[in-house]
């Protein structure tokens, strides 16, 4: 167990440090292109949810949302069920850059899963989405 978890950590770090090398020229936060990965993948959702999807507070997301509205990144509007609730989405320009990250990601999981085999990556999905489970 003891070896798991350092590969997992190093495998954590070295994405991390994958993520910040990507973003840091793109003049966006890495928060910022989180929020907009999670909208981009999940699209519009109230506030509470992308919220709980990131892993912060409401009032945390409020701040990180109005910077990206003013950004012309992401629109914010009523949602029709709850007028009290938000529901925020993707601009054009929003799903532009949606996009274009999530090409990288996906270069980036080419790249690392290159020397596998198809059963490998079927193990590898299996274990993803059970760990993934436990968050």
């Amino acid at each position: 167990m003891h070896s798991l978890n350092n590969l997992i950590i190093e495998f954590y770090d070295k994405l991390s440090s994958w993520e910040q090398s990507v973003v840091k020229d793109t003049g966006y936060s890495l928060a910022q292109v989180h929020t907009i990965e999670v909208l981009g993948s999940h699209g519009p959702m109230r506030m509470k949810e992308l919220a709980d999807r990131l892993g912060i507070t409401t009032g945390t997301l409020t701040v990180q949302v109005e910077k990206l509205v003013k950004l012309g990144l992401i629109t914010r509007s009523p949602y029709e069920d709850d007028r009290r609730s938000i529901l925020v989405g993707l601009t054009t320009e929003g799903i532009e850059l949606h996009t274009h990250h999530n090409r990288m990601h996906i270069q980036l999981t080419e790249d690392i899963t290159r020397n596998l085999d198809e059963s490998s990556i079927d193990v590898l999905t299996k274990c993803f989405e059970k760990m993934n489970q436990e968050f």
